[in-house]
This record gives structure tokens, sequence and C-alpha cells, in this order.
């Protein structure tokens, strides 16, 4: 990753950092009708800019009813973003990722300090956040201190691991200790003894171990080898570290094994989900979040386990969060006060609560998590192993100088195994 000089603060950086064609899709955009999944009908009404999915029109009409405010949904789109800013136009609520875009739209001035919202809030109290939401605040420095730009809606420890008991006795593998997490390297022993073969193909995947995509999945695996995947000051990646070159190596043995997906072995399956619910994968390096599937399938859920995020060897034990998805307010957004009335609804109200009841990811906050799942024994012992993992997380600070999804390409190039 380039190194960029002078502070990231600039606007002028800002557009010269984000998506091409801004500026002319700001015109373009500007006094033009834009495609929406639903709209206000009368009255306040904030746009809200996520995946249509995130809030459907079922959700729309539930928050006209329980609190009078019609939401318009923008489909989310990076380019279309940075266009509505540069306008002046810019949403009243935003998706993103925590871990990842938090740093960024901090540093350049154009997300919202909501700490005065927070303390004067009575559904949202600071007390009650999971530390989680610390992957949403930024000091201009270091991610996880200062003040609050955001928050997340549910989050999953996403190094943590689902197996299924049933392809681990089949192999005559033991299980891994639900409390003491394996090495890295114990995790590609087993993915290797557990793959399956038959004329050529592979039939079941050994082990499954992406992340939710490669710069932040080697940000984290570098942490958990006792270094940082960046310089001190977050200005480019930097391999020469033992700890960078340790994480890659790992990487690189997991695909050169073609034990499970990766980039010379792609999934056809595109992801995870599908592939593990027809017991062709035996592990799959995915968070508490993937249970939400697995419950769907009694039989499954039955024989699957959760598990610790793995540690390297002499590596310190940490367990973060990849995503922590959630919403932020642009500074410039004009119906402030509505819109953090729709964000009190959306993260501490009746959709927070039907997602803590779902199973598909943690809450953020911690008076919801009697709600998690655990009417059955196997829900039970997911959560004892979850409720264990959360006194290791930590933030794994990410870079300000560039978007998460600007650096996966060149990530791409970069971990490609030769």
């Amino acid at each position: 990753m380039p190194s960029h000089a002078g502070a990231p603060r600039s606007r002028r950086r800002f557009l010269t950092l984000s998506a091409g064609g801004a500026v002319a899709g700001a015109a373009a955009l500007s006094g033009c009708a834009l495609q929406v999944a639903g709209a206000a009908t009368g009255g306040e009404s904030v746009t809200v800019m996520v995946n249509l999915d995130d809030i459907p029109p079922e959700l729309i009409k539930q928050a006209q009813q329980e609190i009078g405010i019609g939401i318009t949904v923008v489909q989310n789109d990076i380019t279309r973003l940075i266009a509505m800013l540069t306008s002046g136009n810019p949403p009243d609520l935003v998706r993103g990722l925590g871990a990842l875009d938090a740093p960024y739209f901090a540093a350049r001035g154009v997300a919202e300090n909501l700490d005065p919202y927070f303390a004067r809030s009575t559904v949202l109290t600071v007390d009650d956040l999971d530390p989680v939401n610390d992957l949403w605040r930024y000091d201009g420095k270091t991610q996880g201190k200062g003040p609050r730009y955001g928050m997340a809606k549910d989050f999953s420890q996403d190094a943590m691991f689902w197996y299924s008991t049933s392809l681990f006795d089949k192999a005559g593998v033991a299980h891994p200790d639900e409390t003491e997490p394996i090495t890295y390297e114990e995790w590609l022993d087993h993915a290797k003894r557990l793959v399956q073969r038959k004329n050529g193909q592979t039939t079941v995947y050994g082990g499954s171990y992406n992340g939710l995509g490669l710069g932040i999945l080697f940000t984290n695996l570098t942490a958990a080898a006792g270094g940082s995947f960046f310089s001190a000051d977050f200005s480019r990646v930097d391999f020469t570290t033992p700890e960078a070159r340790r994480a890659l190596a790992w990487y690189v043995g997991y695909a050169r094994a073609r034990v499970g997906p990766s980039l010379i072995q792609p999934n056809p399956d595109t992801w995870d989900r599908p592939t593990y619910v027809a017991n062709r994968m035996a592990m799959s390096g995915s968070g508490y979040w993937l249970g939400g599937m697995i419950n769907a399938e009694p039989e499954l859920a039955e024989v699957s386990r959760l598990a610790p995020a793995p540690v390297f060897e002499g590596g310190p034990r940490i367990s973060s969060c990849q995503g922590a998805t959630g919403l932020w307010m642009p500074k410039k957004a004009r119906n402030k006060d509505a819109a953090w009335r729709v964000f009190e609804w959306f993260f501490g109200e009746g959709p927070a609560r039907a997602r803590a009841a779902g199973g598909w990811g943690i809450p953020s906050l911690k008076s919801l998590r009697p709600l998690m799942p655990h009417q059955e024994d196997y829900q039970r012992r997911v959560l004892k192993v979850q409720e264990a993992e959360l006194k290791h997380f930590s933030v794994t600070p990410f870079t300000p100088y560039i978007t998460w999804n600007a650096l996966e390409p060149s990530s791409t190039r970069s971990f490609r195994p030769r």
C-alpha cells in the first residue's frame, strides 16, 4: 500500500483517495430521483444508505408505526456515497464496517461525533455497549480510543471456527477443546487430515479460513502472531516483520495444501454457508453469526460445535471482530435528530431484539445477550463457548489511509501463492 504524506483529515485527500468519478457522479445524482426500497409517506423522514435487505419494506413499515419516522433506503455503494457527500446531499445514516471504515471516515472529518447523542440517550447508554463498539472509536491516531462515530448492530469474533463432529469422528480426529485454543499449525494439520478427495476433486473441504477479506484477515493474523500488518504510522503495509511473514507463510501453506477454498482453489458455492450446511466442509473459520444458518438445520446443529480462535504458538491470545457492521452519521446529514431516533430504534429496540433472538450475531448491547438462542442443548453449548471467548476480544487497528475495498485488490495480488 503506498504511503500518503500529510494528515488524513484533508477534504482534498478524502476526494483523492475515494472512488474515481465521484464529482461526475455527484452531478448526475443531484436533483434526480434515487432508486429506493421504501420511502416516507409524510412527516419526518430520513435517508439511509444500506444493503436493501438490511432494512426491508416490512421494517420500514415497522419504523413508521413504532417511532413515526419514514425511512428511504438507498442501495449501499461507495461511489454513490462519495457522490452524495461531495454534492452536499449525504444520506442521514450510512452502513459501514466499524473494524474497517471507522478510521477512514472519521479521519476525513465527514463522520459525526456521536458522543453527545449517546450522552443524552435513554435507549443506548455507554455502560451497556459491548466493547466491540470501540471499533467505531477513533481519536485521530488510534482506533479504539476517542469519540464514537458509529455502532455495531451485532458482531462475531470472526477468527472462531465451527466444526462438524461427524466429519471429525469419521476421520478419527480429536475434537478441539471448547475453552483452550488450538494453534493455527494444529488447525491446518486437522484440515489436511479431514479433507476428502475423489478422482482428483475435493469432495469435502478440510477447513475454510479466509476471513471477511484478505486485507482484514492478514491484519488479524499478524496481530495473532504478535505484530502489526501496518507500519507504525499506518501509511503502508509492512511485510518485513517476522510476524507479518509468519502470517503470510501460514496462509500460503494453507492455500498450497488445497484443503479449503483460497485464491488458487475458489469455492464454487462462493462462500462457506452452503458448503458447510451440505456437510462438505469440516471446519469453517466463521464466528458466531454462522449459527443463524446452522440453527435452521436441526440435524446439522446437533453435530456442530463452535471453537475458540486459534493462536500462533508463542503468540498472544486474541479474538477479534473483522466487521462490526453498523451505521454512522455523516456530519452534514440534514435530519440528525430524526436519524438518531432511527439509530436508537434500530440498535436498541425492536429490530435489535429480533436480531439477538435469531442467533445471527452477538448483540452489541450487553443487556440483550439473554435473548440469544439457548433453548436447545446445542445452543447452550455454543453460548458457553462464546461467552468464555468474549473476554479475549480486543481492537485490532486498521489503517485510516485507504478504504478496505480499495486495499483488497492489492492484498489479493500480494498474497497469491506462487
